[in-house]
């Protein structure tokens, strides 16, 4: 497992408790890559989807414990099934209520080039094939595995946003439809095999530059991440809505500041970190979901 891929958050846990002996209450557990994390355009941490659902979660009181310990930037899906296989994500699981799984479109986006600068994009088909196939495998048995450890839980699989808004209009069609056929698995694999697909494509549209606005990266703003949530409360409550009044203040942290940071103080909105020093040195941080 590359160490970047090991530095970030460890537990996130809104009362400061780490008991998970819930009752009435949700246990939260989000999974997966750097959207599950909460990562900006700007390569920091910040309040993401999974912060927007445990902050709501809160408020309307039904949420007792909540972690982000298993998203990281970077994750395919081949990193959070060996992840979830682990004994540190079956102690975290196990009791869990809640999950909400962000994984594939690493498998897809590490195949693409993207030239921010004249607009451009290129991938090869056969790779492109492959990666989608490992997608199709994978998620099977990453949900597969998440219900034989969370027997209570919930899990909903969140699908994914087109993630070039800025390359030109003749560029988009066809990485469109590669994204199309990764939303078309992750739906079909989470309903087969009894998960909930949770689908943002149509919020986010083709040319959500606002919602995504450096070129050279795939990541969005808070206000993205509210879109986000908000389609997962479609699924799970339409009556928990995520308003713009209520975006926690941006606070933004580089992972050297997460790192070096002194746990007790690392204080969000939302969340508390703990457990940082379980983690190896930040050394690289890639533009990737």
């Amino acid at each position: 497992m590359k160490k970047w891929l090991c530095t970030l958050i460890i537990l996130f846990v809104l009362f400061g408790s780490t008991t998970v002996d819930a009752k009435g209450a949700e246990v939260y557990i989000a999974l997966g890559d750097s959207l599950a994390a909460g990562q900006t355009p700007n390569r920091a941490i910040d309040t993401g989807y999974t912060d927007l659902i445990a902050q709501k979660l809160t408020k309307n009181g039904q949420l007792a414990f909540y972690s982000k310990a298993l998203a990281f930037p970077g994750y395919t899906t081949a990193d959070v099934l060996e992840k979830v296989q682990t004994d540190e994500a079956k102690e975290l699981l196990k009791n869990a209520t809640l999950v909400t799984i962000s994984v594939g479109a690493n498998d897809l986006l590490q195949m693409v080039q993207v030239n921010p600068t004249s607009g451009s994009i290129a991938y090869q088909q056969i790779p492109a094939d492959f990666a989608l196939n490992n997608v199709r495998k994978n998620i099977e048995q990453i949900i597969t595995e998440v219900q034989a450890t969370a027997p209570k839980a919930k899990i909903y699989v969140m699908g994914y946003y087109f993630a070039y808004p800025h390359v030109r209009a003749s560029q988009k069609e066809g990485i469109k439809k590669e994204l199309d056929l990764l939303h078309t698995i992750l739906k079909t694999q989470s309903e087969v095999n009894g998960a909930t697909y949770v689908s943002v494509e149509e919020s986010f549209g083709v040319n959500a530059a606002t919602l995504l606005p450096n070129p050279a990266d795939v990541h969005p703003t808070m206000e993205g991440y509210r879109v986000m949530a908000n389609a997962f409360f479609s699924q799970y409550n339409n009556r928990l809505v995520v308003r713009q009044n209520e975006l926690p203040a941006p606070n933004p942290l580089t992972f050297e500041q997460i790192l070096n940071a002194d746990k007790d103080q690392m204080k969000s909105p939302v969340a508390r970190s703990e457990g940082m020093d379980q983690y190896y040195s930040l050394t690289e941080l890639k533009p990737l979901i």
